[in-house]
C-alpha cells in the first residue's frame, strides 16, 4: 500500500477548485447552473494563463512532470497558502520510490528535552501521528501511552476510536479536523510508508466522522496552536502548545503544552502534576 499520487493530485485540486466562487476571483457569473460547487476547469486555466488542456493534464495526473511556472500560476490561481503550495508541488513530481524505514527510534538530544520538560506535558510525535514517547504530565494529560498497545499510541486512532477522546476535548471537531490535516500532510511526504497508509484505510472503514473530514483535503503542519481540555481529575485546562523539530530529523517532533502564568489553568496544571507523578510513568515504544 502507497499513495496514489496522481489520485490524490486530482482530488487536492478539485477541492481547491470548489472553494472558490467566480466573484471571489474576479469573474463574471452568469448565472448558468453549475455541476459541481466553486470554479469551472475552464475558469481556472484562464487565472493561471494555461491552456485548458494543460490544466486538465495536471489535474488528471496524466504526467508529475510540469513546470515550476506551471505549478506557479495553479498555485497562485487557486489561492494556495504555503502549506497547500508545497503540497501540491510535492504531488506534482516524480517520486524517488525511496521507503522510510518502518521503526522509528527516539533521539537522544529530543529524549533529553523530553526529560527536561517535568513540569509541562511533553510527548513525541514521529510519522503518521504515531507518539513515540511522553513524560508522565503528557501521559495523565491525554491517556496512559504506557498502558496501551504500541499499535494504539497513535493519536489519529485515539481522536476517532476513543469515545474518551470526545470528552477530552472542549472543541473535539477543530481537534479531529486538525489531526486528519496533519496526517494527511505526513502521507504526501511519505508516500511509500505503508504503516500511514493502512492506517487510513483502517480509519475510513471505522470511522465515518474521520471518512468526512478526510474528504475535506484540508492541510496543516503542526507548529503551534491552543486546545480547551475537559479533564476528568483537574477540570478544565486552556493550554496552548509549541512544536519542535529538529532541522535534521523533521519526522519526529516534540510537543509541549504551556500555559499562562498565575492562571487557573496554571493551577490546574500543577494540580495535575502532582497527580501524574503518582498514577503514570513516562515511557517510549
Amino acid at each position: 500500500m502507497s499513495l496514489d499520487r496522481r489520485a490524490e493530485l486530482g482530488e487536492f485540486l478539485r477541492s481547491r477548485r470548489a472553494r472558490l466562487s467566480p466573484e471571489q476571483v474576479g469573474l463574471p457569473d452568469y448565472g448558468s447552473r453549475r455541476r459541481v460547487p466553486g470554479l469551472r476547469r475552464e475558469e481556472l486555466a484562464m487565472l493561471a494563463g494555461v491552456s485548458v488542456d494543460h490544466y486538465v493534464r495536471l489535474e488528471q495526473g496524466r504526467t508529475l512532470h510540469f513546470s515550476e511556472s506551471v505549478l506557479d500560476a495553479v498555485a497562485q490561481a487557486l489561492r494556495l497558502n504555503q502549506v497547500e503550495r508545497e503540497h501540491l508541488y510535492r504531488l506534482a513530481r516524480p517520486w524517488s520510490g525511496d521507503e522510510p524505514q518502518s521503526e522509528q527510534q527516539v533521539r537522544p538530544g529530543l529524549r533529553r528535552l523530553l526529560d527536561a520538560a517535568a513540569d509541562v506535558p511533553a510527548y513525541i510525535v514521529g510519522r503518521g501521528t504515531n507518539v513515540l514517547a511522553w513524560n508522565p504530565l503528557a501521559a495523565a494529560l491525554i491517556t496512559d501511552f504506557g498502558a496501551l498497545p504500541p499499535r494504539e499510541r497513535n493519536l489519529a486512532r485515539l481522536v476517532f476510536l476513543d469515545e474518551g477522546m470526545r470528552e477530552l476535548y472542549e472543541d473535539w471537531p477543530a481537534k479531529a479536523a486538525d489531526v486528519v490535516a496533519y496526517l494527511r500532510l505526513d502521507m504526501a511526504r511519505n508516500p511509500g510508508d505503508a504503516g500511514i497508509a493502512s492506517l487510513i484505510e483502517e480509519l475510513s472503514a471505522t470511522s465515518a466522522d474521520f471518512r468526512d473530514t478526510w474528504e475535506r483535503h484540508e492541510l496543516k503542519d503542526k507548529t503551534h496552536g491552543q486546545y480547551v481540555y475537559l479533564h476528568p481529575v483537574v477540570g478544565r485546562l486552556d493550554l496552548g502548545y509549541e512544536t519542535l523539530r529538529l532541522p535534521d530529523d523533521p519526522d519526529q517532533a516534540l510537543i509541549m503544552h504551556t500555559t499562562e502564568p498565575d492562571s487557573p489553568s496554571a493551577t490546574a496544571l500543577a494540580l495535575l502534576a502532582n497527580w501524574a507523578h503518582s498514577t503514570v510513568r513516562s515511557g517510549s515504544r
